[in-house]
């Protein structure tokens, strides 16, 4: 099976080119020391040996550099799409020309994505490495079926916050089968990949896709947590007036505290010139909203799927729908107001951008590949629940981030160690 060509029916062959996606995957591994820290020792010991991996990933360079780790592991690694539109089809050519079996072309139909699906669960893997819980809600499915894996997985990996919620709800209704690691919630993924990742890519896809400045203008931003804070700072870094919407108050009086407006969405997109999702949940702009909406605002989602924004509401309301530029659809009301959608609705930091810097995905993989070599070794003692990062894994990323930034750390003397440990007052 490995190294096989994607024959799948309904997907279009590959379309790329391998020579540029082998330097695409060539320039993100430059800039990734600690994955490549960890593939090194992966080459040498072959912690995957006689173990099948299936991805469900961004494909681009940087998750390609994530399975070719896996693979020079010992690893038989197959990957497929987990989003229609964030494929790069180079890396795709560069992938199947490196024995990497692969199911992803950037545009491809629903269908052709859940083919994908099929193919990661048909290669009855030990270990999944998922990005949204789709494939491992897939295996679930089957399972409830009569038709599920032959064997019990060692585990599994999540990398996003949508995902961790719908792996939390499996666990609550006693759906999980095996082990899994949330690494989306590790010290050194979400108070990077989540906050500086987002923040930047995010602005990357508004600005390619719409060519348009965000100085002086206002910017909604819904949801603040990891994601909301790196998008509203950079927003803000760029000059834009932002306001904050939240159901958490906590997260608003934070909000609030950093200088931002809070306000509900009904009243917010009133004054928005752009307003990004970051939440996680559904319909989040819907009917209500665009029915009041500024005329020429532009909507973006940074949430894993596309159903933060509510298009069927927005198709019902409007009169007609062009293609305005290549990533954006422009809608226009009864009344005459524009209402604008970048990337269909889906992720626009990768349908629009390049997704999160090289340095930042980085560390996130380097944790993907570090937690599925725990599992390898201790799935099978696991019972099956969701788990965090072991904190020996995010502490060794930490010292390898810092070791590649050239930083040094201080170390606690004897007299410190000894006070830190004491309840007594010192004098």
């Amino acid at each position: 099976m490995r190294g096989a060509v994607n024959t799948l029916t309904s997907r279009p062959k590959p379309v790329g080119d391998p020579e540029a996606g082998a330097r695409k995957v060539e320039w993100a591994r430059a800039h990734m020391p600690i994955l490549e820290e960890a593939r090194r020792r992966f080459e040498a010991e072959k912690p995957f040996r006689d173990r099948r991996l299936s991805l469900v990933l961004h494909v681009e360079a940087k998750t390609a550099a994530l399975a070719l780790a896996l693979q020079a592991g010992g690893g038989d690694v197959r990957m497929a799409a987990s989003n229609p539109l964030t494929t790069d089809d180079d890396v795709v050519a560069h992938l199947l020309g490196s024995g990497l079996e692969t199911y992803a072309v950037k545009g491809e139909s629903i269908a052709a994505y859940r083919e994908g699906l099929e193919a990661m669960f048909a290669a009855d893997p030990h270990l999944i490495i998922d990005d949204g819980a789709d494939l491992v809600a897939l295996f679930l499915q089957k399972e409830e079926r009569g038709d599920g894996p032959t064997h019990r997985l060692l585990g599994s990996t999540e990398e996003t916050t949508t995902g961790v919620v719908r792996l939390r709800a499996m666990e609550r209704q006693g759906k999980l089968r095996w082990p899994v690691i949330d690494v989306n919630d590790a010290v050194m993924k979400h108070l990077f990949d989540n906050r500086y990742g987002t923040g930047q890519s995010t602005l990357d896809g508004i600005f390619t896709a719409t060519n348009l400045v965000v100085a002086g203008r206002t910017a909604v931003v819904a949801g603040y947590g990891w994601c909301g804070k790196g998008v509203a700072s950079r927003l803000r870094g760029m000059g834009a007036n932002v306001i904050v919407t939240e159901i958490d108050a906590a997260k608003a009086v934070e909000a609030r505290l950093e200088g931002f407006r809070v306000m509900r969405m009904l009243d917010a997109v009133r004054e928005a010139d752009f307003v990004v999702t970051v939440t996680g949940c559904r319909d989040v702009v819907r009917a209500e909203h665009f029915k009041v909406m500024k005329d020429g605002c532009c909507l973006a989602n940074s949430g894993h799927f596309d159903v933060e924004i509510n298009l069927e509401d927005l198709k019902g309301l409007s009169v007609d729908r062009r293609k305005a530029r290549a990533m954006v659809d422009e809608y226009r009301m009864a009344d005459g107001r524009r209402i604008y959608v970048l990337a269909e609705g889906r992720l626009v930091n990768l349908s629009a951008g390049q997704g999160h810097p090289v340095e930042i995905m980085d560390m996130s993989f380097a944790l993907q590949a570090l937690s599925a070599e725990h599992l390898v070794k201790e799935g099978e003692r696991l019972p099956p629940k969701v788990y965090p990062v072991p904190p020996s894994l995010d502490e060794a990323v930490a010292r390898a981030a810092l070791r590649a930034y050239g930083a040094e750390l201080d170390e606690l003397t004897e007299v410190q160690k000894k006070y830190l440990e004491s309840w007594e007052v010192g004098t």
